[in-house]
C-alpha cells in the first residue's frame, strides 16, 4: 500500500488524535481499529506491514497499549515532537472529564451516593467481563490456567504493596520453566527501521528503570508518593488497562489517599468514557493528592502513570526486531500475562466484589449489567450509565 510523504504539522497532528480522543469507545482493542482504520486505510501514514510491528511492540512492552501505539504512529510521522502531540491529543478529552468528575464528588459527595452505588454494581460486571475476555485470550491451556489461579491466591492470602509486582516477576519465572508445555508461538517479524540517538535510547532505558527503583522504595505515606505509585502501577501493567484497577488498589487505596468506594466509582465511570482507561489517574490524582488547585495533583497523576510506558517505547523501538523473536522473551511475557489474569480474579472478589455487591438486588442488576456486556456486546459506556440510572432508581 502506497504512504504519503507529506509531513503533517503538530497542530494538524494534535487535532486529529483529539477527534479520536473524543470518538474512540470500546478498550484498546477498539482503539486499534479505529487506529488502523485512520492511519493506515484513510490517511495512509504507514502500511499494514509497519503498524502491525508497531503493534505487536505495543503489546509485548508494559504500558498502555492503544496510546503506546498512538504514540508511535505519531512519532512515525512527525517526530517525538509529533508523538507527544498525538498523545495529548488522544488522552485530552477524557482526562479532562475524570477531572471535572472529582470536582463533582468534591461538590456533591453527600448526595450522589446512589449514583456512586450503582456505579460500583457496574464495576463488578466490567471487571468480570474483563477478567473473561483476558483469560480466554491470555490463559488458553492448563499450565497458564494454574499460573493465574496461583497468582490470585498469593495476592487475595498475601497482601502487600509490592505484591503485585512479585506476582508479576514470579508468573514470568513460571513461564520460563513452563514453556515446554505452553503453546508459545515463535512470531513473525519486520525489522524495525526507527533510528534513534544512542544517549536518547540508554537514557530513556535507564530513567525508566531509575523511576521504577525510587516508585517501589517509596512508602504511601511519603508527601508526593501518588505520583510515585502511579508511575509503579504503568511501569507493570500487562494485559490491558484494566489491569490498573488491582496495581493501584493495593496502593493509593490501601495508603489511605482515596477511599476504596470513590476509586472504585472512578473506575467505572471511566469505562462510560471514549479514549484511554489510565486517565483514571487525573481523577485519583485530582480526589488525592492534596495539591492546590486539585487539578494539577490530576495532571501530575496523568504524566506519571503514562510516562513508564512511553519511555519503554522509545528505548525497546530500535531492538525490537531482536528481541521478539527470543523464545526467553515469549515465555516470560507469556507466564506474566497469566499472572495478570490472577491479579484481575483477586481484584474482582476483593475489593470489587465486597464493595458492589450488596444485596439481591445488587446481584440482579450486576448479573443483567454483565450479560449486556458478555451476551450482547453492549457499549461499556451504555452499562455504566444504565447502573448509574438504577442506583438512583433503587437507592
Amino acid at each position: 500500500m502506497p504512504q504519503t510523504n507529506e509531513k503533517p504539522g503538530l497542530i494538524e497532528i494534535f487535532l486529529i488524535y483529539l477527534r479520536l480522543g473524543c470518538l474512540c469507545f470500546g478498550g484498546p482493542i477498539a482503539h486499534m481499529g479505529y487506529f488502523r482504520d485512520e492511519f493506515v486505510n484513510r490517511r495512509k501514514w504507514l502500511d499494514d506491514a509497519s503498524y502491525a510491528e508497531l503493534l505487536g511492540l505495543c503489546q509485548f512492552v508494559p504500558g498502555p497499549s492503544s496510546s503506546q501505539l498512538g504514540f508511535a504512529i505519531g512519532w512515525h510521522r512527525g517526530g517525538l515532537s509529533g508523538a507527544c502531540a498525538a498523545w495529548l491529543g488522544f488522552t485530552l478529552p477524557s482526562a479532562l472529564i475524570m477531572i471535572g468528575f472529582a470536582y463533582g464528588l468534591f461538590a456533591l459527595e453527600d448526595s450522589i451516593g446512589a449514583l456512586t452505588h450503582g456505579l460500583l454494581i457496574a464495576a463488578v460486571a466490567v471487571v468480570a467481563n474483563a477478567t473473561l475476555g483476558l483469560g480466554n485470550k491470555l490463559c488458553p491451556d492448563l499450565p497458564r490456567i494454574a499460573i493465574a489461579v496461583f497468582a490470585a491466591a498469593l495476592v487475595l492470602n498475601l497482601p502487600g504493596n509490592l505484591t503485585p509486582v512479585c506476582v508479576i516477576l514470579v508468573g514470568a519465572l513460571i513461564g520460563q520453566w513452563l514453556k515446554p508445555v505452553m503453546q508459545v508461538k515463535n512470531p513473525v517479524v519486520t525489522i524495525s527501521r526507527y533510528s534513534i540517538g544512542k544517549i536518547f535510547l540508554f537514557g530513556a532505558l535507564a530513567l525508566y528503570g531509575l523511576l521504577l527503583t525510587l516508585s517501589l522504595l517509596m512508602e504511601p505515606s511519603t508527601p508526593g508518593a501518588i505520583y510515585a505509585l502511579h508511575y509503579r502501577a504503568g511501569a507493570l501493567v500487562f494485559g490491558g488497562g484494566h489491569v490498573v484497577l488491582p496495581l493501584l488498589n493495593d496502593t493509593i487505596v490501601a495508603g489511605g489517599l482515596v477511599s476504596e468506594e470513590n476509586f472504585l466509582s472512578g473506575y467505572s465511570a471511566a469505562q462510560a468514557l471514549p479514549g484511554p482507561l489510565f486517565t483514571l489517574s487525573a481523577f485519583l490524582g485530582t480526589l488525592g493528592a492534596g495539591t492546590n488547585p486539585a487539578a494539577v495533583g490530576g495532571v501530575l497523576a496523568l504524566v506519571a502513570i503514562f510516562l513508564p510506558g512511553l519511555l519503554l517505547l522509545i528505548g525497546l523501538l530500535p531492538f525490537w526486531g531482536v528481541i521478539r523473536q527470543k523464545q526467553w522473551a515469549q515465555a516470560g511475557l507469556t507466564g506474566a500475562n497469566a499472572a495478570v489474569v490472577g491479579l484481575l480474579i483477586a481484584a474482582l472478589i476483593h475489593p470489587v466484589w465486597t464493595h458492589g455487591i450488596q444485596t439481591v438486588t445488587d446481584l440482579g442488576i450486576g448479573f443483567l449489567a454483565f450479560f449486556a456486556l458478555y451476551r450482547y456486546k453492549l457499549p461499556a459506556w451504555l452499562v455504566v450509565l444504565s447502573c448509574g440510572v438504577a442506583g438512583y432508581i433503587f437507592y
